[in-house]
């Protein structure tokens, strides 16, 4: 089956999956109306490396949307012969997809979101790669330069073009939860929508949708027809997490670390639901920036939130970061389960109180410069056997270093979960291993052990845990 016009789909069978699989020609819409001779050049000359192949995997994972897998490999198993090519057109390009997922496309035609989604993916690749790694203007080994750099990427996706009052809420939890805690996070998020706030998350399923699946209500019923569904990702996340459908602002940061600094850049207030390894490491960043002494006077309201039902995981959670980074920690956040309203009020309390902030400090409203985050927190992490295997985790380390430490910990379990490049080190050469003192190895253990108990590791497949804790 053919359609007509410019974005024509071809619809073919796979022989191994009976599985329709599509090929179309696609043109910009949305995000990257026009592209440089110099940008279509690099592109186009890059064959089959480089930035090519980011590109091919990060279309691969939104075209994969709606997938209900976690699984890297099942996802590029499945759609091995996928291509897509650049053609030169007179404006930039076009792209040519072959062996595509169907679900993308309806009646030949690819989902307009989708569309979008795609062409903002090959938008924040082709600028990092130009404006960022490929320009000696940012030094990124500078803390300053970093931030700087974080700015432009956002500023290029066009996020910071909002210039009304402080409403975004950032949206952190896990991509892996159950229907109670799912259906709890959209009613947060209608909430928060008949209240005028805005919502950013990881892109992705689960507590990453809820939020801005509640919010298109809510602001349904307020008649707000520039509600902004922001969604924050990283080429190494991507492909676990594809982009869910809602989001109508898309941004690709380059590593994990740029994605977290972004993140607390533009929320105006944070709510954390209920999650695995992943929200463990974003909640370890936040507590470990907002810990630093230079942040203590930084209005930033912090809501652990979730149906009654999950009030011993965050009592847990809470067990773990008193014992570990002590009380001031703790008095960072509130924690509200069991009643949406009462947590949306709460943020909407703590947003006025960052506008007011803001404004006598004269900082910008769509990014947060005044907040400062220490090297520890912006250099990228690789966990490799051996990093993870150095990493300090003792319960004598200031706070601040204990956090960043305890991030990077998460961080490798969340890689050797999802991450392509941790399955294949796990697989290569066994589990990480985690050295610390017999108290911090025990709140770990347990913890950790939670996580799995209650099947917040994965979506699909049984855990087999890719960690090994050494007190």
């Amino acid at each position: 089956m053919t359609a007509a016009g410019d974005q024509g789909a071809t619809i073919s069978l796979s022989h191994a999956e009976a599985e329709s699989l599509v090929d179309a020609r696609v043109s910009p819409t949305g995000s990257l109306e026009n592209l440089s001779q110099r940008e279509v050049a690099q592109l186009l000359s890059a064959g089959h490396g480089g930035v090519y192949q980011l590109f091919r995997r990060c279309a691969l994972a939104v075209l994969s949307s709606g997938l209900h897998t976690d699984d890297i490999r099942d996802i590029f198993d499945r759609y091995e012969d996928f291509d897509i090519r650049l053609g030169r057109q007179a404006w930039g390009i076009k792209l040519e997809v072959k062996n595509a997922p169907s679900s993308a496309f309806v009646d030949g035609q690819m989902i307009r979101g989708i569309k979008e989604h795609l062409f903002a993916a090959l938008r924040d690749l082709v600028y990092i790669h130009d404006a960022i790694l490929g320009n000696n203007r940012f030094d990124l080994n500078d803390p300053v330069s970093i931030t700087n750099a974080v700015y432009h990427i956002l500023r290029n996706a066009r996020v910071l073009d909002y210039k009304g009052r402080p409403d975004l809420v950032v949206c952190w939890g896990g991509h892996s939860i159950g229907s109670h805690e799912y259906d709890y996070t959209k009613k947060v998020g209608y909430e928060l929508g008949l209240r005028a706030l805005s919502v950013c998350t990881g892109c992705g399923p689960g507590a990453m949708k809820g939020p801005m699946k509640g919010a298109t209500i809510g602001h349904a019923k307020q008649r707000i027809r520039d509600g902004r569904y922001i969604g924050l990702t990283e080429p190494g996340i991507i492909a676990a997490e594809p982009p869910n459908p809602i989001v109508n602002q898309l941004v690709i940061m380059p590593d994990i670390e740029k994605r977290l600094e972004a993140f607390v850049r533009i929320a105006h207030a944070i709510i954390v639901f209920p999650g695995g390894a992943g929200t463990a490491e974003e909640i370890l960043y936040l507590l470990g920036l907002l810990l630093d002494p230079a942040n203590a006077d930084q209005p930033l309201p912090v809501i652990f939130t979730g149906p009654a039902e999950s009030a011993a995981y965050f009592a847990q959670i809470d067990r773990f970061i008193g014992a570990t980074l002590g009380p001031a920690a703790q008095k960072r956040y509130k924690i509200v389960t069991g009643d949406p309203a009462q947590a949306a009020r709460e943020v909407a309390r703590g947003v006025d109180a960052v506008r007011e902030f803001r404004r006598s400090h004269r900082d910008a409203y769509n990014y947060n410069w005044l907040l400062s985050i220490q090297p520890d927190f912006q250099r990228p992490f690789e966990p490799t056997h051996e990093a993870m295997a150095k990493l300090e985790l003792r319960r004598d380390l200031p706070p601040h270093v204990l956090a960043a430490n305890l991030r990077r910990a998460f961080s490798g379990i969340v890689a050797g979960n999802v991450k392509e490049q941790g399955v294949q080190a796990i697989e290569a050469h066994g589990p990480f291993e985690l050295h610390g003192d017999r108290e911090v190895m025990t709140l770990l253990d347990e913890l950790l052990a939670a996580f799995v108990a209650q099947k917040r590791m994965k979506i699909a497949g049984e855990y087999r845990p890719c960690y090994r804790l050494v007190a």
